[in-house]
């Protein structure tokens, strides 16, 4: 497996990634140094380890985190993006409670955005691919994506205000349901 073949596949894993820091920073969540660097590290992190987790795992647990991870994902997208749209149709709730850069919901958002590269990671472990590098450039880019998805976000919330805090959780349960739809459709 070549660079590019990486940079493709990390390019794909990123983009769920990429559309949730889209959504925090438009909603308003993303609005200082510290909660950038939590969502771009976090992401990155997440999809730095996945991979590897799943390359230890090896072939032989395929079969049995296949036949529910694609539940998991969207039922930690759908927690967090109904809790987003809640809050975006609550006019008086301050924002800084509910910042998706923060705890539980860091992690959620996190696993849920990774659960992929898990699979990926499998992959890599079923070809015999050492998967120090793969993993390395899926974080990388990962990163990288989602602090650009920040910038463009930013830009997006100072348009439209609180909306886009409605619009960033209708997104995460988009995300969630088509991961769903897209695994079922796969297994008929």
């Amino acid at each position: 497996m070549g660079t590019f073949d990486i940079i493709v596949i990390a390019v794909g894993l990123a983009m769920d990634a990429a559309a949730v820091s889209l959504a925090a920073a438009a909603s308003g969540y993303a609005r200082d140094g510290r909660a950038v660097f939590r969502l771009a590290f976090h992401f990155g992190l997440f999809q730095f380890m996945m991979p590897v987790a799943g390359w230890f795992l090896g072939v032989r647990f395929v079969s049995y985190f296949k036949a529910f991870d694609h539940w998991i994902a969207f039922g930690l997208l759908l927690i967090v993006g109904i809790r987003m749209i809640l809050s975006g149709l609550d006019k008086f709730e301050d924002p800084i409670k509910k910042d998706p850069s923060r705890g539980m919901t860091m992690v959620m958002l996190s696993v849920a955005t990774s659960i992929d590269a898990l699979a990926i990671g499998l992959s890599l472990a079923m070809l015999d691919i050492n998967i120090w590098y793969p993993s390395v450039m899926i974080g990388v880019i990962t990163a990288a994506m989602s602090l650009a998805a920040i910038a463009i976000g930013k830009r997006l919330g100072v348009l439209f205000g609180k909306r886009m805090e409605i619009v960033g959780g209708l997104i995460l349960v988009f995300i969630g349901t088509r991961i769903l739809i897209s695994q079922l459709a796969a297994a008929t």
